[in-house]
C-alpha cells in the first residue's frame, strides 16, 4: 500500500514538475518574442521599453509585439483546452474544433459578414458573425445528439457533416464574392494576429479564461467518462449533463479564440496529444499541460512567421502546420508505445 502511495506521489511530482517546466519555456518564449521583430531589440532594451511607456521602442513593444504575444498565448491555450475537452467527452483522439465543424461554421460566419456586410463590415462584425455561427453549430450538434441519446458516434458524424456543409457554403460565397472580398476571406482563413489590439484581447480573455477553471473542476468527471458511459453513470456521473456542459464551454472557448484571429488549425488537435504523451490522461494535469503547450506552439509559430521573412509576415495558420506537424511526427516516432 505504501509502495503504491509512494509511486502515486512520485508520478504527481513529475507531472507538476513538467507543468512548471512548461511555464518556464513559455516565459522564455515571451521574452524572446519581445526581443525579436523587424526592429531587433536586445533583452535590456526590451525590458526598458516595457516599463518606460515612452519612446519609439516602447511604442513597438506596447502597440505591436505585446498584443500579439498576449493574444497568441490566449488563443493557443484556448484551442488546446477545447481540443482536450472534445477528445475526452467524445472519447475520440480525432475530436477537435475542426473535425466537429465548429471552426468551419465560424469560417462561414466570417465569410458571410465579409460578403454581405458591404461597406459596413468591420472586424467586430466579422468576429461577431463567426462567434454566432460557431455557437450555432455546437447547439446543432448537441440537439442532434440529444435526439439520439447523446451517442458520441452521432456527435462526431454530425460534426463532420456540419464541417462539410459550412465548408461548401463558404466556398460558394467565396466564388460569388468580389476580388477584394476574396482577398479578405483568404486572409481570415489563414489565421493572423496582425489586426489584434488590446480591446479585442480584453473581449477574448474574458470568454477564454472564465470557462477554464470550470472545466478543470470537471476533471474527475472527465476521467470517469473515459472509462465508458455506463461505468461513469454507475459512479454517479451525470453523463449527459457533463457532456453538454463540456461541449458548450469548449465551443465558447473555440469561438472566442478564433473570432478575432481567423481559423488556426492543428493546435486543438495536436497539443492535447503532446501533453497526453507526457502526463497521461488524468485531466487535472492534462488540461493545464495542454493549455501551456498550445500557448507555446502558437507563440513560437507567430514569432517565426513575423521574424524569419521580415518585413513580410507569414500568416499564423500556415506556420503552425509547418512547425507543428514535423514536431508531432517526431514525437509519434519516439513514443512508440500506445498512449491513448
Amino acid at each position: 500500500m505504501n509502495d503504491l502511495q509512494n509511486q502515486y506521489q512520485r508520478a504527481g511530482r513529475r507531472k507538476n514538475f513538467f507543468i512548471f517546466f512548461l511555464c518556464l519555456v513559455l516565459a522564455g518564449m515571451v521574452v524572446t518574442a519581445l526581443c525579436l521583430g523587424a526592429s531587433t531589440m536586445g533583452f535590456t532594451q526590451s525590458l526598458n521599453a516595457l516599463f518606460s511607456h515612452a519612446g519609439r521602442s516602447s511604442t513597438i513593444i506596447w502597440q505591436l509585439r505585446l498584443p500579439r504575444i498576449v493574444m497568441a498565448v490566449l488563443v493557443g491555450s484556448g484551442l488546446a483546452v477545447a481540443g482536450s475537452v472534445f477528445q475526452a467527452i467524445l472519447k475520440n483522439p480525432l475530436a477537435s474544433p475542426y473535425t466537429l465543424g465548429i471552426a468551419s461554421s465560424a469560417g462561414f460566419g466570417a465569410v458571410a459578414a465579409i460578403v454581405f456586410g458591404g461597406s459596413l463590415y468591420g472586424q467586430y462584425l466579422v468576429a461577431g458573425s463567426a462567434f454566432f455561427f460557431s455557437l450555432a453549430a455546437s447547439f446543432l450538434i448537441l440537439g442532434i445528439a440529444r435526439f439520439k441519446n447523446t451517442s458520441t458516434e452521432v456527435m462526431i458524424l454530425s460534426g463532420i457533416a456540419i464541417m462539410f456543409l459550412f465548408s461548401s457554403l463558404s466556398s460558394f460565397l467565396q466564388y460569388m464574392g468580389t476580388v477584394e472580398q476574396v482577398h479578405e476571406i483568404v486572409f481570415w482563413f489563414f489565421g493572423s494576429l496582425t489586426k489584434v489590439g488590446w480591446q479585442e484581447i480584453m473581449v477574448a480573455a474574458v470568454m477564454i479564461i472564465i470557462p477554464m477553471p470550470l472545466l478543470i473542476k470537471l476533471s474527475f468527471d472527465l476521467n470517469l467518462l473515459a472509462a465508458g458511459d455506463e461505468s461513469a453513470s454507475a459512479l454517479g456521473v451525470n453523463v449527459t449533463g457533463i457532456r453538454t456542459t463540456g461541449v458548450i464551454f469548449a465551443s465558447l472557448i473555440t469561438a472566442a479564440s478564433i473570432c478575432f484571429t481567423g481559423v488556426i488549425g492543428f493546435i486543438g488537435l495536436v497539443a492535447p496529444h503532446i501533453a497526453r504523451m507526457v502526463v497521461g490522461s488524468y485531466h487535472l494535469y492534462l488540461l493545464p499541460s495542454s493549455a501551456l503547450i498550445g500557448a507555446i506552439l502558437v507563440l513560437a509559430a507567430d514569432t517565426v512567421g513575423r521574424t524569419c521573412w521580415a518585413p513580410q509576415v507569414i500568416p499564423l495558420g500556415i506556420v503552425t502546420s509547418f512547425i507543428g506537424v514535423p514536431f508531432f511526427f517526431y514525437l509519434l516516432m519516439k513514443k512508440r508505445k500506445a498512449y491513448w
